[in-house]
């Protein structure tokens, strides 16, 4: 296990009183923070040995006390934990419903937990969710009125925001766009399709990379892997485009292809005025972006006018789902 801690300036925050959590798939984080988002203090850590929901809530026993006692200590108490949580939720009961990464999960009563572990009132929240919100509040959606959040990372989620209100459909999500389907570009049958996020989340664009690609040698692709297949990574495949590499750029306009046709779909549903991409794959940034872009005008309803929903990276980078967690705490 890896662990993290540092400092956050807080010159000119008056309140710290909130503590956000997020819980994913391969990274832990709890911060210290406001209600309105602004973060003190972050201490983050891997997912410890053995990878599972009981490893996880030890290491939440283990690093959230020195922080309430930390709080305290300034004169500032923790008054509320907001929880993001990698899988869907039970909006009403803090109740989780599963986990697509991690085992373990499956009908946790992970509120009464947090509750009855740290004697405050907590808010648990799908990790998606509590990002999207974060970044209609504090980031790319401010000043919209329909705004889409989508991660892609060790798995694809989504958050939707209607109104200026966190959009939960009947409670248990919405805009779950890791499980709406696309036709498989790697099926040996035409006709074929799959969940979006069994083909293009970060571990599925590299274990289809490590499958279907070839490299030829001496190019920047071959360098930046070693010559070897499987050491390709998402970030391999971005610097290797960003130096016009063959191989990676039409790779990546594969996987633009199809994340364009599932973004083209819920644009014309909701026509939002920002769509934000997050999570890890979204740092490839503009070699994967630009490609979307020109699939989202290939594909776009005409009758809403050109470019006018504004397809960007998320702003709060990696304290986005935290961000988002202090605010629901609050």
């Amino acid at each position: 296990m890896t662990l993290l801690v540092f400092w956050v300036s807080n010159e000119g925050i008056s309140v710290m009183h909130k503590l956000g959590v997020e819980i994913g798939g391969t990274k832990l984080q709890i911060a210290v923070g406001t209600d309105a988002g602004e973060i003190v203090r972050i201490e983050s850590g891997a997912v410890p040995e053995p990878g599972d929901a009981a490893a996880i809530l030890g290491w939440m026993q283990e690093h959230i006390p020195p922080l309430l006692v930390w709080a305290e200590g300034e004169g500032t108490p923790v008054t509320g934990i907001g929880v993001g949580f990698g899988g869907p939720v039970e909006s009403a009961t803090g109740r989780i419903l599963t986990s697509h990464q991690v085992s373990g999960w499956d009908a946790v009563e992970m509120k009464p937990w947090f509750e009855e572990q740290f004697s405050l009132p907590t808010v648990v929240a799908n990790d998606s969710n509590a990002a999207g919100w974060g970044e209609y509040c504090c980031g790319s959606g401010q000043g919209t009125k329909t705004f889409c959040y989508m991660n892609i990372g060790s798995g694809i989620g989504g958050a939707l925001v209607l109104d200026g209100k966190l959009h939960d459909g009947q409670g248990r999500g919405a805009f779950e766009m890791g499980h709406v389907y696309v036709p498989d570009p790697y099926a040996e049958s035409p006709g074929s399709y799959k969940k979006l996020e069994q083909l293009f989340s970060g571990w599925s664009i590299e274990k289809h990379a490590h499958e279907t690609i070839r490299l030829v040698a001496d190019t920047p692709l071959w360098e930046l892997a070693q010559g070897n297949e499987s050491t390709i990574t998402c970030p391999i495949l971005a610097q290797a485009a960003e130096q016009g590499d063959a191989t990676a750029l039409n790779y990546i306009h594969e996987i633009a292809r199809y994340l364009g046709l599932a973004i083209s779909n819920s644009i014309t549903l909701l026509h939002p005025e920002v769509f934000a991409l997050g999570g890890g794959v979204s740092l490839m940034g503009d070699v994967l972006l630009t490609p979307i872009r020109d699939v989202l005008r290939e594909l776009q309803y005409q009758a809403y006018g050109k470019n006018t929903t504004k397809l960007v990276q998320a702003k709060l980078g990696e304290s986005i789902v935290l961000v988002g967690a202090l605010l629901l705490a609050g």
